[in-house]
């Protein structure tokens, strides 16, 4: 209505009439921006708390206003608080709702100081916060799962591949671990995140800051924060933290994309080196016979999703002028959905992971297949004064020969070894065999059964302080 504040809105007394059907469908957000109650809450107490500092509330408006946020609170933990349809946002709702409980006066009085520009800049970082937590936790436990696995099948080996071709023997344990310390960086990263992020941009305002003299510094301690952005033009307009989680996300996504993937094959017919679970697989609605990986299908699938969210986001920021614009509010929905699609694929790779059986005499039986023992005898050869172009160039006719012939590697007999070359002493049968392949890899971060073994302690040692942490 003209000369007022719109009814669920935080603006309109300029305005001659509120707005059109259109432009307020268009405007509204509570449909995603409800789950920022709780920080809303908790800095409309902090807010409150500065502004009884200051004197702008008496001790009882102060009781008054705790014992209503209160309330509010415990209404929107039993899912019973919900905005009404002409409520604008978030902010919108919550004060025509308090202003219901404690009468226009009170109600009114809590925005002075405060923008909704500094608001939703502050609770999008106190979203962030809490749910990078819950991510890492998901995340160590997807880490640990792939340790723990790791630890049970002890010097097993398998066929390890480049180019998806089979290369070289290495550990199953190895092989597990290599999906292991990618989640390991992202919680490192998550832990940075953490730390350039604890800066709260409340008592930016609208863009220059408050102008009643509250405490920054102050409210910015009570939500938790361990400094105040040192520019409100910055503190309010600034979404690269946002942009900074939803890579960190998309990461996430990525990386366990790759453990989706390998599951898929692997699983195969085909490969036959893994099993999955029941409870982690699915049917085919028409062939009985059929257990498929849908939480490897559709943990690939989120990644490409996740990767849309960011590339989505920095597209809206691009160019974007000082300072605050309504494009801003672009950042919220690609952030929930990242945020929900992760916390819902980490418990059930986790799941996946812990229940997978490793069918370790297969993965044994295929690990010296392709002719994957080639770069041992290729080694064996530079060990005894051989030249590694000339060893290269020696075995490769090695394997040209057996191709030609349908045998592996350890068939060819002595004098068609030396006979191929004189460099290809009988000795060289001492390193065809897997075991004997894996054993010569022992530098650090080899797949040797000792360096393995490190590397398990290692790990566990990395997960049990980021636990801790």
């Amino acid at each position: 209505m003209a000369g007022e504040t719109n009814a669920g809105a935080l603006w309109g007394a300029r305005f001659a009439h509120g707005p059109s059907e259109a432009m307020a469908a268009l405007s509204r957000s509570t449909h995603f921006d409800w789950r920022l109650v709780p920080y809303d809450l908790a800095a409309t107490r902090a807010h409150a708390a500065e502004l009884h500092d200051k004197g702008f509330l008496s001790p009882d408006d102060f009781a008054t206003v705790g014992g209503a946020l209160e309330a509010l609170s415990e209404e929107y933990e039993s899912g019973s608080l919900v905005p009404a349809d002409s409520d604008e946002d978030v902010h919108g709702a919550l004060e025509r709702i308090l202003i219901e409980r404690v009468g226009p006066a009170l109600g009114g009085a809590l925005r002075a100081g405060r923008s909704r520009n500094d608001q939703i800049a502050t609770f999008v970082r106190l979203y962030m916060r809490d749910s990078a937590q819950a991510l890492r936790s998901a995340l160590l436990e997807v880490a640990q799962v792939l340790h723990q696995r790791a630890s049970e099948v002890g010097d097993a080996v398998m066929p390890g591949r480049t180019h998806y071709q089979l290369a070289q023997p290495v550990l199953v344990g190895h092989y597990l671990m290599a999906h292991a310390w990618p989640l390991v960086r992202d919680v490192s990263r998550i832990d940075d995140f953490l730390v350039r992020n604890d800066v709260s941009p409340y008592g930016g305002g609208a863009l220059a800051g408050g102008g009643v003299g509250l405490s920054p510094e102050a409210i910015g301690a009570a939500l938790g924060f361990a400094s105040v952005s040192p520019n409100s033009l910055d503190g309010t307009s600034s979404r690269d933290g946002v942009a900074e989680f939803l890579f960190i996300a998309a990461q996430i996504g990525v990386d366990l994309s790759r453990v989706a993937e390998d599951i898929i094959v692997l699983s195969s017919g085909e490969f036959g080196y893994l099993t999955l679970d029941d409870a982690f697989s699915t049917g085919s609605s028409m062939m009985p016979q059929k257990k498929n990986p849908d939480i490897a299908e559709l943990a690939r699938g989120k990644a490409g999703r996740l990767i849309g969210n960011l590339t989505g986001l920095l597209a809206t920021l691009k160019a974007l002028p000082l300072a605050y614009n309504r494009d801003l509010q672009e950042d919220k929905e690609p952030l929930f959905d990242s945020v929900d699609s992760l916390l819902l694929v980490l418990p059930a790779m986790s799941g996946l992971l812990e229940t997978v059986t490793f069918n370790l005499d297969v993965m044994a039986a295929g690990s010296t297949a392709g002719f994957a023992l080639a770069t041992d005898v290729a080694d064996s050869l530079v060990a005894n004064g051989v030249p590694f172009r000339e060893a290269h160039e020696v075995v490769g006719q090695l394997v040209s020969w057996c191709e030609q012939h349908g045998v592996d590697l350890p068939q060819v007999s002595d004098a068609e070894l030396s006979a191929l070359s004189p460099h290809l002493a009988p000795s060289v049968r001492e390193v065809m065999s897997a075991d004997a392949s894996v054993a010569r890899k022992s530098g650090r971060g080899g797949t040797a059964p000792a360096r393995v073994a490190q590397q398990r302690d290692e790990l566990k040692a990395e997960l049990q302080r980021l636990s801790a942490g």
